[in-house]
């Protein structure tokens, strides 16, 4: 059982690391996800996850873990394809439960595009800042990245 993620701001973006086989990647990903971000070079606020006890877990681990974590709409994770592929990419994953839709039709099409995509580190910010008010939601990044050549959202 992974552990409860504490110390999270509500306005950080929470990202869980789970591939330790390459530091220096890692590293490029730390750095690039605390750059300022925007067409304002706002100042990232992040949250990062980055145990060894997370290594290896799954999007559905991770989901699970992350339940009890209060106005979280995506947890984004630097997984294996983040550390090998070039752009390092993360994997963006919404927290949307079935649960918490009208029915199974809104479920759907809220979910339209999948649970997750990828994102490059800067649109990480965007991602979490307009989910965490409402500006877009989560199926629209998602098609967005669904519309990309490489599947990646980039940025607005």
């Amino acid at each position: 059982m992974l552990p409860a993620v504490a110390g999270r701001d509500e306005f950080d973006a929470l990202v869980v690391r789970t591939d330790y086989h390459d530091e220096r990647a890692w590293r490029e990903v730390a750095a690039a996800l605390v750059e300022p971000w925007g067409d304002r070079r706002y100042e990232a606020h992040v949250h990062l996850v980055d145990d060894p006890v997370w290594a290896g877990a799954t999007v559905d681990e991770v989901l699970t873990a992350v339940r009890a974590v209060e106005d979280l709409a995506v947890v984004f994770l630097a997984d294996r394809t983040t550390m090998r592929a070039e752009p390092r990419a993360l994997l963006a994953v919404t927290t949307l439960t079935r649960e918490e839709c009208v029915d199974d039709e809104d479920h759907e099409r809220l979910i339209e595009f999948g649970r997750a995509f990828r994102t490059l580190p800067a649109g990480v910010h965007e991602v979490h800042a307009n989910l965490s008010i409402g500006n877009l939601g989560f199926e629209e990044f998602a098609a967005w990245a669904h519309d990309d050549p490489e599947g990646i959202y980039r940025s607005l």
